[in-house]
């Protein structure tokens, strides 16, 4: 695995579990995935990740930011490489991802490429005085995302357009008036079998994810049967192998549309740890593997994992254990490895059980233990 944040860390006991000798290689020395980071190395840098390769059976990813060139050397040397080269470019570039996607036919906001202030205003204009500015590449959690009404308000990343980067474009979309935001989440192997597992709804907080409540609420039906069907075109259609997330908006006019696409192990997908028959990293190893896939069928009605953002002001998460353990036995604690940082994510807590209310009580108050 490339990379070694929270989702190489979280991979360790799934691969321990199904007898998969898993290697990292990390960006620095001490980060989330250290128990199985033998190597640290710059991931852009193609011998670095060629040496790699060459102690592996197959690569996979942590994050989508491995360079094409990176990409296109490890195939050229005929190392598996799932997702691969054209799959990881449309997570890697969000106006090809909406071209990639608009080819498919799939449901997205209403949207341009734009590469001068005046091309956006012209946008704002046609589209009620307000639109969701994205840069092209690199954001994440909310980063590179701005909602404007005027061009004005980017004019930096317009300078920075001038000066020759965020590949010379911008991407506009509409202001989408949504009732809320889902996740889909399918693993697909190369050899075709795919599977999905519920759709779920998910709550942001300053463009981070905070609350993952599955299946979402009142989703039976349609909204269920458009998500998975969606989900299953992306990943066929682009030739995802691996976990796919597909972030959607449930808009007011009740419309299904996709707004940003995840080719790994995803936020989203963190409650089927504990809440299903298969955790979304050990069928992320089955699908890159080429093993079968396993079962997504779920253990209780209900599943909510509440984020830990930031963590305590003054010492470890580890402190409040204590805590947490003797006031919430049911749920389950999941601690990233990382030093508290405001914002930061530092790990998760999932509940499980028949009652929603309950269980998104549970969940929500285990998680504030760890947080002042």
């Amino acid at each position: 695995m490339i990379g070694g944040g929270q989702l190489a860390r979280m991979m360790i006991p799934a691969a321990i579990e199904l007898g998969v000798d898993l290697r990292v290689l990390a960006e620095a020395e001490g980060m989330s995935a250290a128990l199985a980071a033998d190597r640290v190395g710059d991931y852009t840098d193609v011998e670095t990740v060629l040496a790699f390769a060459r102690e592996v059976d197959v690569i996979t990813f942590d994050h989508e930011h491995v360079p094409q060139a990176v990409l296109r050397a490890l195939v050229d040397a005929g190392v598996p490489v799932h997702p691969g080269p054209e799959p990881l470019a449309v997570a890697q570039d969000k106006i090809l991802m909406r071209e990639r996607l608009s080819e498919l036919g799939l449901p997205v906001p209403d949207w341009a490429r734009v590469e001068t202030p005046a091309e956006l205003d012209a946008f704002i204009a046609d589209h009620g005085g307000a639109a969701v500015v994205k840069t092209p590449r690199g954001g994440y959690d909310g980063k590179g995302v701005r909602v404007v009404r005027s061009a004005a308000e980017v004019s930096e990343w317009f300078a920075t357009i001038a000066e020759g980067g965020l590949a010379g474009a911008l991407l506009v979309e509409e202001l989408v008036d949504f009732r809320r935001e889902l996740a889909q989440l399918v693993a697909r192997r190369p050899s075709g079998e795919i599977a999905a597992w519920p759709v779920v709804e998910t709550l942001q907080v300053g463009g981070v994810c905070s609350e993952v409540i599955a299946p979402a609420p009142h989703s039976a039906g349609k909204v269920a049967d458009v998500s998975a069907d969606i989900a299953f075109a992306v990943a066929e259609g682009l030739g995802v192998t691996g976990v796919l997330a597909v972030e959607l908006f449930e808009t007011t006019d009740d419309r299904v549309l996709v707004n940003e696409l995840a080719m790994r192990p995803h936020n989203s997908g963190h409650w089927s740890m504990d809440g299903s028959t298969t955790g979304q990293f050990e069928q992320h190893l089955r699908a890159v593997l080429d093993l079968p896939l396993g079962g997504t069928g779920t253990h209780a009605d209900w599943s909510v994992m509440v984020n830990i953002l930031g963590g305590p002001a003054e010492g470890t998460l580890a402190a409040r254990y204590p805590s947490a353990l003797a006031g919430h036995p049911t749920v389950k604690i999941h601690n990233y490895g990382k030093d508290p940082r405001p914002g930061r994510k530092v790990g998760h807590v999932t509940a499980v059980g028949d009652d929603l209310d309950d269980v998104v009580y549970e969940a929500r108050a285990a998680a504030a233990v760890f947080q002042d």
